[in-house]
């Protein structure tokens, strides 16, 4: 049992209501949500592994810096196409994996759950080998394929929900929230959550990019257990703070972070890549980001991106028109595009063909790795942020309200 931390506001009170998806004429509002089927993973690369031989001093370099989760496998030969992005994924991958406050049979828990629900046979299998070598027996690790209703005991079958809510629902049920805090300190909790968050970030990247399995890596994906994601309903926002940040200097969501500086220097990097050091146009970054919290249901995020971190307006954008969808009027094919690529991430697991090929046609491989990082990057974070409730900054700009919704 660990310790408790009494940081926790009541679930949730009084709640703005929340929009269902509707359709506009000539307009997709919101997509299918995930979970209605598995993702299914591409047969070969499309962003292959670099080779060895091309290795220069800086790819060296990382391969050193991150040897702490093992030798390089077909994902991180993949990541080292762009090198930077090693530097934007690995460091919360190695903490999540190998530092966290959880137990390490919790994390491989909740990432194997991760992998599955996003039909991730790169994920799968590292982490089903590392599983093992935790004394997790081949029945066991295929028990989280089939979920928390396959004989788990109740901490067990409570990370696998977290794990299947976060997914479907890009949120935390008061029910699970409870039990969880009831059980974990802060630091646990926090743990937990971004656990599931980063490894749907990774999933979503290898997924995207085609990322093979590496020979020999040990068990595969498990083919004949069915796809099931059962979850309650979405409950509506929360109108109180789960992790309540304290007063000071800052948005709400760097105050919650800066509860737990160990988690969070290990998160930035991830942001810092995305903002900072991607060489994606602003507009387009912001169209993905804005796009994925749409979908996600993360009106924090929205009204962030939207107004003082952002800027939605002062790159050329019109955030109803971001609402409405890639069908909207008035976006070119490459921005039709870029607005599918979170549609697909969100709802289907991985870029689509159709998607990466119209974005091929004007993007190179960098630009094109790119593209999936912030949609990826911004699930994760809208699942954060629905998660522990953080509240909208006064004069906050809302969701819009659509036209027949």
């Amino acid at each position: 049992m660990h310790g408790r931390l009494p940081l926790f506001a009541a679930g949730s009170l009084l709640a703005t209501a929340l929009l269902l998806a509707a359709s506009l004429d000539g307009a997709q509002a919101t997509v299918e949500p995930p979970g209605q089927r598995q993702p299914s993973a591409l047969k070969a690369p499309r962003v292959a592994p670099l080779p060895e031989a091309q290795w220069t001093d800086q790819h060296r370099q990382r391969v050193e810096k991150f040897a702490a989760y093992g030798a390089p496998d077909n994902a991180f030969k993949t990541l080292l196409q762009l090198p930077e992005m090693v530097d934007g994924a690995m460091p919360f991958a190695i903490y999540l994996a190998e530092e966290s406050s959880l137990a390490p049979r919790e994390r491989e828990i909740l990432i194997l759950r991760t992998a599955w629900l996003h039909g991730s046979p790169a994920l799968w299998s590292r982490h089903a080998a590392r599983a093992a070598t935790l004394g997790m027996s081949r029945a066991q690790i295929r028990r989280v394929a089939q979920g928390a209703d396959a004989g788990w005991d109740p901490p067990d079958a409570t990370l696998l929900r977290l794990a299947d809510e976060l997914y479907r629902n890009s949120s935390v049920s008061d029910a699970t929230w409870k039990i969880l805090a009831a059980r974990f300190d802060l630091f646990h909790l926090m743990d937990a959550v971004e656990t599931v968050n980063h490894f749907t970030f990774l999933s979503l990247l290898y997924n995207s990019f085609g990322v093979q399995p590496d020979a020999g890596s040990g068990e595969s994906l498990p083919k004949d257990v069915p796809y099931r994601v059962t979850v309650p309903p979405r409950e509506r926002p929360l109108a109180t703070a789960r992790v309540v940040p304290p007063e000071g200097r800052g948005i709400a969501v760097g105050r919650t972070f800066n509860m737990y500086p160990r988690l969070r220097d290990q998160w930035s990097p991830r942001q810092t890549f995305i903002n900072r050091v991607s060489k994606l146009t602003p507009r387009h970054r912001e169209m993905l980001i804005l796009r994925m919290g749409w979908n996600s249901r993360s009106e924090y995020e929205w009204a962030q991106h939207v107004g003082r971190v952002g800027r939605a307006r002062e790159h050329g954008l019109e955030p109803v028109r971001i609402a409405e969808g890639p069908g909207a009027q008035g976006w070119t094919p490459e921005e039709s595009a870029i607005l599918r690529v979170a549609d697909d991430l969100y709802s289907g697991g991985l870029v689509s063909d159709a998607t990466w090929r119209t974005l091929s046609k004007t993007f190179d491989r960098g630009l094109l790795m790119s593209a999936v990082v912030p949609p990826r990057g911004y699930r994760a974070i809208s699942m954060s942020l629905n998660a522990y409730g953080v509240q909208l900054e006064p004069g906050d700009e809302r969701f819009p309200l659509l036209p027949g919704r």
